[in-house]
């Protein structure tokens, strides 16, 4: 079983939208230096919208301030790509609002992680969830007020569907659960302007054949397309095979790639039910950008945040927390 981790809470409101201006947009400004430690991609290769107000972007302006100019210059490799917003159930519309708005006025678009499904993540180190499929609902309906007619896109729940089928959610879960994530996929794609990718698991977990019929009654038709190895390490190359086997076996769909922390592909020593936690020895993966080369590979995306947790393992904070020796690690390769 290979569990993805929920990122930590971030700065939303009045301080991020401020931050976000400063941050420039619009084709003119495309390459210009914003006030802050980072500054936006390039849109025409990498469209989605870098947070300069991140948990990376506040450590390399710190360990810059602290005269630690090494250190500093490994945390903005990660601080000035974008990577996913993962929204929190206590004020997902005041986030998904922030985020967009922040987005829009940088002329970018947001990229944001739902991942709330009840039983989430079979009590390991980022369980919880919502309550119950009532308060799921409600959560989503949420999510989709702040969003409103901004461009987003959406990945949407990492692991749910995978944990049906490796039977670490206990079965009399999956009906409701099917449920729950063909009515958030149908939710979003009523609004205006957004994308979403179901997640679909990573090469490793297992083989094509037993997921796409769960992805299927996940409501997979709805969906713009399938997201693979979020949180994961494997390489891109394994990745983008498992995603054509199994885009062939689901209409051809499309789907995108997290390449946050695989540019040196899986850890293999210890313990297998342990090589997703913080395993040593990874590096940055390819960077964020919509020019894959491939059609049906939408973009490789830094979903999961680097440097932040996967969990209390191996010497880590909680997972999503910032964890700056790992980040320096990831930077260095």
């Amino acid at each position: 079983m290979y569990r993805k981790l929920k990122g930590g809470a971030v700065v939303v409101g009045a301080a991020l939208l401020m931050s976000a201006c400063s941050s420039g947009g619009g084709d003119k400004n495309e390459g210009a230096e914003s006030t802050g430690p980072v500054k936006q991609q390039p849109k025409s290769a990498d469209p989605f919208w870098v947070n300069p107000d991140s948990k990376a972007a506040k450590a390399a302006t710190t360990l810059a301030k602290d005269g630690k100019d090494d250190e500093a210059a490994k945390v903005r490799k990660i601080a000035e790509q974008p990577s996913g917003e993962w929204l929190l159930p206590e004020n997902a519309t005041e986030q998904a609002r922030g985020y967009t708005e922040a987005a829009q006025k940088a002329n970018r678009d947001a990229l944001l992680v739902v991942y709330n499904i009840p039983h989430r993540d079979c009590g390991q180190y980022s369980g919880g969830g919502a309550a119950d499929g009532n308060a799921y609902r409600e959560f989503i309906d949420q999510v989709a007020a702040g969003i409103g007619d901004r461009p987003a896109t959406v990945i949407l729940e990492p692991d749910a569907v995978q944990h049906m089928v490796d039977n670490c959610t206990p079965e009399q879960f999956h009906e409701e659960r099917y449920d729950l994530l063909k009515g958030a996929i149908a939710k979003f794609k009523s609004l205006k302007d957004t994308k979403v990718y179901l997640d679909a698991g990573n090469a490793g977990w297992g083989k094509p054949d037993q997921i796409y019929e769960p992805l299927k009654w996940s409501g997979i038709d709805q969906a713009d397309g399938f997201s693979v190895n979020v949180s994961n390490f494997y390489t891109t190359e394994e990745s983008v095979k498992y995603g054509k086997e199994l885009s062939a076996k689901v209409g051809n769909k499309p789907f995108v790639v997290d390449t946050s922390r695989n540019g040196n592909g899986p850890y293999t020593g210890g313990a297998a039910d342990e090589r997703w936690c913080n395993p040593p020895g990874r590096a940055l993966g390819e960077e964020p950008t919509t020019k894959t080369g491939d059609p049906q590979v939408k973009a490789y995306l830094w979903i999961k945040r680097p440097g932040e947790s996967d969990g209390t393992c191996k010497g880590g904070p909680k997972a999503g927390e910032w964890w700056g020796e790992y980040a320096a690690k990831l930077a260095d390769g």
